[in-house]
């Protein structure tokens, strides 16, 4: 396949930094904890390390090999790559492969619109930390705070338009000088932020039995549910079956190695999971904070740990400006799986792509924030459109999504193609890349069908 017209990353750094990005992010500070805490803390990190090592690597290298295979964006790849296999309907044909790249876009777009929620409440505590509002306040005071914001009838609003407005800028840049630049400059910053409050979480008073709580494991915990949430977890923090990996994949220049940056991206990424749970969980319980308390957690606790700190006020502004450099990471590679399909499949400018990916975006995504308003009517029983969008694509679309993505790649792509991917075309030595072969072909299929089905039996 040819690299002609196509933009690449310009190096295997901005390759790792931009793909870590939709992981650095609210993916692992603010959604790993609150799942890690409301399924066993220990247990749940177990099981989603296990997940992630034989399921979401292999799974990121299928997506991975997917992309760079064709060039194209995560429909046009299926329909590249399909070769055969078209069904009739009423004299229509079409490929069936290429409604898999279809149910990746929707699935972005959907997390986009409730992820950009979270990310406008970002925003707003960026403004609330600079105008030193969490000064001389209580735990309770703060808890009111987070509430009264999130059911704020317009404030909430304006921070995730204005959020969207960020995300759509950078993007219409383009790879190299919008998502490459972003994500090399902003990613370790966070990292550095992220250890300096690691360590003083852990001089907290009852910091111990928060550690406790996140390392020392109990297996009776680990049930179908938690399996599913870890699987669903390392999906979302890995940006797994909604199209991301195999769009970014498709700007992997030929010399890069795959596996290599795949390792780098899952260190990364588990390295953040875990220091955002030695941030949360020792601070949690110091205050007395439920560790299920859900996104509480990062908007209640940490504010709680800078009141505690030397120069409290610095880092509590630094480390949500970062927060909301990294959540831009993450909805930049949202936005790139939309506007990809959308310029290459409709020919449509990169702006206007952006651009009308935004609008749609917004309109869903609004919905979204306005249902946590209390006596809203944008509820279905007890979730709100929120809660709805979350599990319908980590529970869901995501795990329906990797299932077809491996199966694609390990049953309907010729071996000789994967193995070319994976090694370079023989310029890398393919020992550990037939071990991940075989994953893909066989154990990643299973295990996500296995675990898919039993959820759905226990639902």
């Amino acid at each position: 396949m040819s690299d002609k017209k196509r933009e690449t990353f310009g190096s295997k750094l901005g390759l790792v930094m931009a793909t870590a990005g939709s992981a650095l992010g609210l993916g692992n500070i603010y959604r790993f904890p609150c799942e890690a805490g409301a399924n066993g803390g220990a247990a749940f990190l177990i099981v989603y390390l296990v997940m992630a090592l034989l399921v979401g690597m292999p799974l990121m290298l299928a997506e991975f090999t997917i992309g760079r295979r064709s060039r194209s964006n995560a429909v046009g790849s299926f329909r590249k790559l399909s070769g055969e296999g078209k069904i009739s309907i009423f004299n229509f044909q079409f490929s069936i492969w290429p409604l898999v790249g279809y149910l990746g876009v929707l699935c972005a777009f959907l997390i986009l619109a409730f992820y950009t929620t979270v990310a406008g409440w970002t925003l707003g505590y960026l403004g609330k930390s600079a105008a030193d509002h969490f000064s001389g306040q209580d735990l309770a005071s703060i808890q009111q705070q987070f509430g009264d914001f999130t059911s704020h009838p317009w404030l909430p609003i304006v921070c995730q338009l204005a959020f969207l407005v960020l995300t759509a800028v950078v993007v219409m840049r383009g790879v190299k000088d919008g998502i490459e630049r972003c994500s090399k400059i902003l990613m370790p910053m966070l990292l550095v932020i992220m250890v300096v409050l690691c360590i003083k979480s852990l001089t907290l008073s009852g910091a111990g039995e928060g550690l406790r709580f996140f390392f020392k494991p109990d297996f009776s915990k680990i049930t179908g549910r938690v399996i599913l949430s870890a699987l669903g977890q390392s999906f979302f923090s890995l940006s797994i079956g909604i199209g991301a990996l195999i769009t970014y994949g498709s700007y992997i220049s030929r010399k890069d190695n795959m596996v290599s940056s795949a390792v780098g991206v899952a260190l990364a990424d588990t390295l953040v999971a875990v220091l955002a749970g030695v941030i949360i969980f020792p601070a949690a319980f110091s205050f007395g904070i439920k560790p299920e308390a859900g996104a509480a957690l990062a908007f209640t606790t940490l504010p709680m740990v800078f009141q505690q700190m030397t120069g409290g006020y610095f880092f509590c502004l630094i480390f949500f400006l970062l927060l909301v450099i990294a959540t831009l990471t993450s909805t930049i590679s949202l936005l790139e799986v939309i506007v990809a399909a959308l310029t290459e499949e409709l020919r449509l400018s990169r702006t206007k792509a952006a651009r009308v990916g935004a609008a749609a975006t917004a309109v869903v995504g609004v919905l979204a924030t306005m249902s946590f308003r209390p006596g809203s009517p944008l509820h279905i029983g007890a979730s709100t459109v929120f809660d709805l969008l979350d599990h319908a694509t980590a529970l869901y679309m995501m795990p329906i999504g990797g299932l077809l993505i491996v199966l694609f790649v390990g049953w309907k792509m010729k071996r000789a193609d994967v193995m070319a991917e994976l090694t370079n075309d023989g310029a890398l030595h393919a020992g550990i890349r037939k071990s991940i072969y075989f994953i893909i072909r066989y154990i990643a299929p299973v295990a996500i069908a296995v675990i898919f089905v039993s959820q759905m039996l226990m639902r």
